[in-house]
């Protein structure tokens, strides 16, 4: 019987252990294998010196020899320290210490030269478990050959080897350079390179390529492999949440766009004129009619124009129409069986031919149960169309909205003057000094005859010194949005005094106007400024990006992470972004009026705002020319809105 030293005299890696897994002695070459000191090795567990991915296997290898005092063999991959990953075939058998009598086990790296498609078993089997395709490359023959895994990636046989130029006219045209260049610098492990591939059955797919060297056997020939990730049911998920999510906020813009023109509407033409172009686009409907109340009859426009058959009806004709508008309850009828059923003495409701003969209502009041009757309106759709519990909510929201316009506009001047008041007692007085920042604000009613508006802004100081910056704007002009304003201001500051997160603060603050202000609702951006630092977090309801000029008169749109404007939708979490704001950097928060207008859109009016405050920067200028600045500016937007604006300079 040979002993260890004897057994440890080769050039391949030996070690010899314990039945128990223990290192009593190795070689030279299974240290520098291992990438240890020899005496570093000695003692410990043979499985606990590989990778992370490997010692199951090493481990097994020592525990199957022991248990069957038989031979064993796994392929195992050595650490890698900068160059190609070595794989090796390694042996492990029962031997005795002829001085001692004891069992030990002999491991050692086996010459696979002969058969080096063994050692690729385990890097093809792990690529298929982890759903991934494996590629060989040879450089010296310009091929690629296809070793299994996502099955119909490759228009070629699986055993056969394609040559770069047919795999590479299957890339996108516009990946095939970064692909080349992958393959000719064929790095020890790169990173994952993104491409677009043309697969002969079901078209375009993107991939992921990760290029690695492997060198089969101890003292074996280096190779190269490309793994292949399919990505492209997770990009198809990405696409799907990133259309959702844009069409959630174009549908939030149509929605403030609408309650703002239903707030600002100065007469009933205007009203009029708002819910007939925008009620069935913000709703999906294929049409949209207003009937109003007049001396106890109704009067009716269609957004196709005029509907003699409704005009003048008497509020207590039998009908969904009258009803919803008598009960103050909405009535949602899902075709012409079901009014019908429910409304047999009825007459039907006249529509625009290009609905066909049959289509559901979604009929809303526009005053509540108790409330003297105003009115209501109707979206058409297609017959057996379900309208969800949310689009009704909003809808609701918004026919109560105009409600509250049209009750508006024929209030009285002392109830406009009253708001007026209202609102200045309302606005908050900054605190004089705030430590290592510049604060500034600038507020200009609503330019319409009502002169009031619901936006407003704030800044305190927290209990550990970080400054507390708040921009918002509840949708009204009117008493009720004054008020609803000053409780939502008010409501904030409490609340963060016991949330430490602008994030936690907007989603508490949501569900508080949920409950209790269900009519109203508010857009809002909350910032947490440490002026020691300069660190911000900031969070967003559906409102205006932020802007942050930097010293060297550069500046960006800041649009921070949240959710949908606060009052709409209970249940809601907001995020929130953490970045730094530079010493005589500017930060800049205002409300739509300042950015947006007939002529002007919000992209092009963030950059004026950007551009101005930039210009005030470089010249030296504090935030309360800033701030004059900017609101001089918001002149030329021609917005009906109120505006503020909040400029805050750290010093």
């Amino acid at each position: 019987m040979a002993t260890s030293d004897e057994l440890l005299q080769r050039a391949d890696p030996s070690a010899v252990l314990t039945l128990d897994g223990v290192i009593s002695a190795l070689n030279a070459a299974m240290a520098t294998a291992l990438h240890r000191p020899a005496e570093q090795c000695l003692g410990h567990d043979f499985g606990d010196l590989w990778p992370a991915g490997q010692r199951i296997s090493a481990k097994s290898l020592v525990v199957a020899v022991a248990r069957t005092k038989t031979v064993a063999m796994r392929v195992l991959e050595f650490p890698k320290q900068g160059g190609a990953c070595v794989a090796c075939l390694i042996g492990a058998q029962p031997v005795k210490d002829p001085a001692s009598g004891e069992q030990l086990v002999w491991v050692h790296a086996l010459d696979a030269r002969s058969d080096l498609a063994s050692l690729l078993i385990p890097f093809r089997l792990a690529a298929e478990a982890a759903d991934l395709g494996l590629w060989r490359y040879s450089p010296q023959r310009q091929d690629l050959e296809w070793f299994g895994g996502l099955p119909g990636l490759v228009a070629v046989p699986l055993e056969a080897a394609a040559p770069v130029s047919r795999v590479i006219s299957a890339v996108h045209p516009d990946e095939r350079e970064a692909f080349r260049e992958l393959l000719r610098s064929a790095p020890a492990q790169s990173p994952w390179v993104r491409l677009r591939y043309l697969t002969p059955h079901d078209g375009w797919h993107h991939l992921a390529v990760q290029t690695r060297r492997i060198r089969l056997g101890y003292d074996g020939p280096e190779q190269i492999f490309e793994l292949v990730r399919d990505d492209t049911k997770q990009e198809e998920h990405r696409k799907r949440e990133l259309a959702a999510l844009t069409a959630e906020r174009q549908r939030a813009k149509d929605t403030a766009d609408f309650s703002s023109a239903l707030i600002t509407a100065a007469t009933e033409q205007e009203l009029r004129q708002v819910v007939l172009t925008r009620l069935a686009a913000t709703f999906g409907g294929a049409g949209a009619l207003l009937a109003l109340v007049d001396d106890g009859h109704l009067r009716v426009s269609t957004d196709a124009g005029e509907c003699p058959a409704l005009h003048g009806m008497p509020l207590d004709h039998p009908g969904p129409l009258p009803e919803a508008i008598r009960t103050g309850k909405p009535q949602f009828i899902q075709g012409r069986e079901d009014y019908i059923r429910r409304w047999p003495d009825g007459i039907g409701i006249p529509w625009k031919s290009g609905l066909g003969s049959d289509y559901a209502l979604a009929i809303t009041p526009l005053s509540e149960t108790g409330n003297s009757p105003l009115g209501a309106w109707i979206v058409s759709y297609g017959s057996g169309h379900r309208l969800s519990l949310d689009k009704r909510t909003l809808m609701g929201t918004l026919a109560d909205l105009a409600g509250q316009a049209l009750r508006r506009i024929s209030l009285q001047q002392a109830q406009v003057e009253l708001a007026t008041a209202l609102q200045q007692t309302m606005r908050p007085t900054l605190p004089e000094h705030l430590p290592g920042l510049e604060v500034a604000t600038r507020y200009r009613p609503s330019r319409d005859e009502l002169d009031i508006g619901g936006d407003w802004y704030d800044a305190f100081v927290m209990p550990d010194g970080v400054i507390a910056l708040e921009i918002g704007d509840v949708q009204g002009h009117d008493a009720d949005a004054a008020a609803c304003m000053g409780q939502v201001r008010l409501s904030m500051r409490a609340i963060a005094a016991q949330e430490p997160d602008p994030g936690t603060v907007l989603t508490r603050t949501n569900e508080l106007m949920s409950t209790t202000a269900p009519t109203r609702f508010a857009s809002c951006t909350m910032l947490h400024l440490d002026p020691r630092d300069g660190r911000v977090t900031g969070a967003s309801a559906g409102h205006v990006p932020v802007l942050c000029v930097h010293r060297d008169g550069s500046h960006e749109v800041r649009e921070l992470p949240g959710g949908p404007v606060l009052g709409v939708v209970p249940g809601s979490e907001y995020g929130e972004e953490t970045f730094t704001l530079d010493e005589d950097s500017v930060l800049v928060m205002v409300t739509d009026g300042v950015v947006e207008g007939p002529g002007l859109t919000l992209e092009d009016g963030l950059e004026r705002v950007g551009t101005l405050a930039a210009q005030a920067v470089q010249e030296g200028l504090d935030a309360e020319e800033t701030a004059g600045r900017i609101l001089d500016a918001a002149d030329a937007v021609d917005h009906l809105d109120d505006v503020a604006v909040l400029v805050i300079r750290r010093t």
